[in-house]
């Protein structure tokens, strides 16, 4: 049996566009899919760790915003920096049909179609990110503009600026 981590579609296109980027397993719990979970076994602080949400918006559709492990999405500042009046949560039974990939797996990079798609601006800060490589228990460690580049994301303010 091999040992060899099996590359995710998100991979094969970031290899198609010559972004480098690493692929790190973690050990996923089916019961426990939050990004505080993934942080902690990745064994780095969750200011790094993000996960990707999908959105509809009232005018625009589907969207994705892609925000800190210890962050919420704030469905208002959503809204605005994707060009709707109000935001909601994609229900979770129409995520795979609508991204090809399940909870826990999403990740902004190779989904079934384009959606606009807006990263918190605070990613920018740092060097690298983790974000899901589009299966649970593998993350993508890259730097944030050239996932924003491989994503056509823009960065946005989408998230709370001051944290409770």
């Amino acid at each position: 049996m091999s040992n060899k981590i099996q590359k995710t579609n998100a991979a094969r296109l970031l290899d198609q566009m010559k972004i480098k980027y690493e692929l790190v397993p973690y050990n996923f719990d089916p019961e426990d899919l939050a990004a505080e979970h993934v942080a902690e076994e990745l064994g780095e602080p969750i200011e790094q760790v993000y996960k990707t949400l999908v959105l509809r918006g009232d005018k625009t559709g589907l969207f994705v915003c892609v925000v800190a492990g210890n962050r919420e999405v704030d469905l208002k500042l959503a809204a605005k920096a994707s060009g709707n009046k109000k935001a909601e949560m994609l229900p979770l039974k129409e995520l795979l049909p609508n991204t090809g990939y399940i909870r826990g797996g999403c990740t902004s990079v190779g989904m079934k179609k384009h959606y606009p798609t807006y990263f918190s601006e605070e990613m920018q800060q740092f060097d690298t990110v983790y974000v899901s490589a589009g299966q649970r228990g593998l993350q993508l460690k890259l730097s944030p503009i050239d996932l924003a580049k491989a994503a056509k994301a823009t960065f946005a303010i989408i998230t709370e600026t001051s944290k409770s």
